[in-house]
């Protein structure tokens, strides 16, 4: 540990040279060059458009680099010095491609335009902490450069993802976000929700003991999430309906299943039966309003009719728990 602190594996920014700083800008060119590459091979089968604006952008930033290389040949030869930016504390990092496989457009984007003002920034404050005038110039000019990135990232968006391509995409995206998210999850949360109202109250009113009734409240939910998640992963792989990936969409129902259940399952914690089962009682019903809107929301369902559907099924469900657990 005291050989850590004393050698650190990081260098500081403060201890770099000109010649380090100017290897370090070209390494960090190539690096995003190949991270525009890759954003476009994800994007290119379902967004096109926004794949070639990635493909422009990554020979905008090749071109940097090759002036960044010929600066570097001519003031410190042939030889670039090996410095990344994982070597240097301090320094904007960029995330490995395996861990952007799954982002969405939106994010893809965001993470694009974060890329370029971070670029900005470190080479603006590169030059603060330099006092030679040769290198605050070349780290002034770099900054420019990355500027200026943005303005071409907004003229290639134009060219090749116009508005209409753009909101086309979008459609695209929120469609993909609905099919592998949202419906599965909003299936999972009805059937956790209205399936477990039955057995849970009857439970209730049956035992009037609220520990009883958790345990049959946390069974059933936990049961209810696995079944569902485990029906929804197996039922379709995604591949013909282009529903998306079958463990994500498992993923999604199962736990908005358990939690639909759990949701008016963890006021019989409360040890005072009329207290937990008027709190379980608000939630059932705050659950049954919470499905309504996003069946509105997402889904597009007239909002009354949603309501009507969701809400009177679940309240029929109460009742017969309520009923049982009396008779």
């Amino acid at each position: 540990m005291l050989a850590r602190l004393l050698h650190p594996s990081k260098r500081s920014f403060d201890s770099l040279s000109e010649q380090e700083i100017l290897a370090l800008a070209i390494g960090s060119e190539e690096d995003d060059a190949r991270i525009y590459l890759a954003y476009a091979d994800m994007l290119r089968a379902d967004y096109p458009a926004s794949a070639k604006v990635f493909e422009d952008m990554a020979e905008v930033e090749s071109t940097h680099r090759k002036s960044l290389i010929e600066i570097y040949r001519q003031r410190f030869g042939e030889r670039i010095t090996l410095i990344r930016r994982e070597h240097v504390h301090g320094f904007y990092e960029r995330k490995p491609n395996w861990l952007r496989r799954n982002l969405s457009l939106d994010r893809i984007r965001a993470e694009a335009e974060a890329m370029e003002e971070q670029a900005y920034r470190f080479y603006v404050e590169a030059a603060r902490r330099v006092s030679d005038a040769s290198t605050r110039q070349l780290l002034g000019d770099l900054a420019l450069a990355e500027q200026g990135h943005s303005d071409i990232a907004h003229m290639l968006g134009e060219k090749h993802a116009p508005v209409e391509v753009k909101s086309e995409e979008d459609k695209a995206a929120r469609r993909q976000l609905v099919l592998t998210y949202v419906q599965p999850g909003l299936a999972g949360l009805m059937d956790g929700s209205v399936s477990t109202l039955a057995p849970i109250f009857a439970a209730a009113f049956a035992t009037q003991d609220t520990w009883q009734t958790f345990l049959v409240g946390m069974s059933a939910s936990v049961g209810a999430g696995i079944s569902m998640g485990f029906t929804e992963a197996a039922h379709d792989d995604g591949k013909i309906s282009g529903r998306g990936s079958p463990i994500k969409r498992g993923i999604a129902c199962g736990v908005m299943t358990a939690l639909g259940g759990l949701g008016h399952t963890l006021p019989y914690l409360i040890p005072n039966f009329w207290t937990a089962t008027t709190l379980a009682v608000l939630i059932a019903i705050l659950e049954l309003w919470s499905i309504a809107f996003i069946q509105n929301r997402y889904m597009e369902t007239p909002f009354l009719r949603a309501a009507f559907q969701v809400v009177l099924g679940g309240g029929l469900v109460l009742g017969a728990g309520i009923l049982i657990g009396n008779g």
